[in-house]
């Protein structure tokens, strides 16, 4: 009994098969549609092949040698030097590092951009004009929320 209906289910499955191909046409490869060749025509494109222009790319110092151009605080740390960008962390309070920068930088003759000066929660961004290569002093601050505060420091062309 139990290999009747096994050799019923394996005839079902063989015959279900058989209808799929029918339905979807498969099975004879010469009942195919044919396509004409494809033929082309040197009018169609007006192209003319360029090799591409390899341009080298920007060279950027990258240090984390714990040393800038810019004044840090003596606990700073995690210094990095990317491409004219100076990032460190601090244990400063976020208004103690404004305190910072601008008794250094108003010390060395510069003086602050009110108008682009933001102090918010957990934020600071301040700039200072004046530098001597004519770009302005961008500092930001970030507070980490751990009792350390990220700056950020460059000169930019704002």
């Amino acid at each position: 009994m139990k290999h009747k209906q096994i050799y019923i289910a394996i005839l079902a499955l063989i015959l279900a098969s058989l209808a799929c191909q029918t339905m979807l046409g498969g099975g004879n490869s010469s009942s195919q549609e044919e396509f004409p060749p494809y033929e082309y025509s040197d009018d169609t494109y007006d192209y003319e092949y360029e090799e591409p222009s390899i341009e080298e790319p920007e060279e950027f110092e990258f240090s984390f040698s714990g040393e800038s151009d810019f004044p840090m605080p003596d606990d700073a740390k995690n210094v990095t030097n990317i491409a004219g960008v100076t990032n460190f962390q601090t244990k400063l309070s976020l208004e103690e590092a404004l305190d910072f920068y601008r008794a250094y930088y108003e010390g060395q003759g510069l003086k602050e951009r009110e108008i682009t000066t933001v102090i918010s929660d957990g934020v600071f961004s301040i700039v200072f004009d004046g530098d001597s290569s004519g770009q302005a002093v961008v500092i930001q601050g970030v507070d980490l929320g751990d009792g350390s505060v990220n700056i950020s420091i460059r000169l930019e062309d704002i």
